[in-house]
C-alpha cells in the first residue's frame, strides 16, 4: 500500500477553526434544533427513489420517536 503523505506530518493549525468549534460547543442545541436535525436526517437518507417518503411524512415519524442522549 502507498504510503499516506497526509499521515506524514501534522495538521496546520487552525485556531479560527477551533474557536468556532470552542463556542459551539458552549452554545450547545435547543430541542427544536436537535428535532430538525432528526427530521433532515431521516428524509436525507431516505431511498430516492421512493415517493413515500416526504418531508412532511420524516417530520411526522420524528413526532412520534424519541431520542436518547447520553
Amino acid at each position: 500500500m502507498a504510503a499516506r503523505k497526509s499521515l506524514l506530518h501534522r495538521a496546520p493549525a487552525r485556531h479560527e477553526l477551533d474557536a468556532l468549534l470552542e463556542k459551539a460547543r458552549q452554545r450547545g442545541v435547543s430541542d427544536e434544533q436537535l428535532r430538525e436535525q432528526h427530521v433532515s436526517f431521516a428524509y436525507g437518507n431516505a431511498p430516492f427513489d421512493e415517493a413515500r417518503i416526504t418531508r412532511q411524512s420524516a417530520e411526522i415519524s420524528a413526532m412520534h420517536t424519541r431520542l436518547v442522549l447520553p
